[in-house]
């Protein structure tokens, strides 16, 4: 079975993730999407990051990241999320996920984060075995920028021409 590079999953928009404007709240962005890159571990690559620091101590910290707000998502709204990752090494994973209106025509944010393999028991980086390299080998999918500000006008460029190819004229 071929794994998926990019990963999908839908979320609607929860009162208690939003402001007084029934914007989704700055903070908020990042649960969601680390929900949603969760879930897809989960349903499409069989890893449960939580059972795993259960039974070996060892897991994944976020590391950094880097957001942009692009187009406010309102509270009740239906949005798409994807992710896919776009780099690693030995003991680091950079992912970046992309948030979208229900139907894909306004990139609402994205996000880029960096992981690092954690040994929770000895408090230090962990490296990542031959499973996960095999792993991340069959799904990595890079970007060709490797400055986020570059990156985020790419995709606000094929997001607006891909919206004008889509309207009615």
């Amino acid at each position: 079975m071929k794994l998926l590079k990019t990963v999908t999953s839908e979320a609607r928009i929860r009162f208690q993730d939003c402001d007084p404007f029934n914007h989704l709240n700055n903070a908020s962005y990042i649960n969601y999407f680390l929900n949603h890159r969760e879930d897809q571990l989960l349903e499409q690559y069989n890893i449960n990051i939580y059972q795993m620091a259960q039974k070996t101590g060892i897991s994944w910290v976020l590391k950094s990241n880097q957001i942009a707000y692009l187009k406010p998502v309102l509270l009740m709204e239906k949005v798409l999320i994807e992710s896919q990752l776009i780099a690693f090494d030995k003991s680091n994973l950079k992912v970046e996920m992309r948030m979208f209106n229900a139907d894909k025509s306004h990139l609402k944010a994205s996000l880029w984060c960096n992981f690092t393999h954690f040994n929770l028991l000895k408090q230090q980086k962990e490296i990542h075995n031959e499973r996960f390299k095999t792993l991340f080998e069959s799904i990595l999918n890079p970007v060709n920028e490797t400055i986020f500000e570059d990156r985020i006008l790419t995709l606000r460029r094929k997001n607006t021409s891909a919206h004008q190819k889509s309207e009615p004229k």
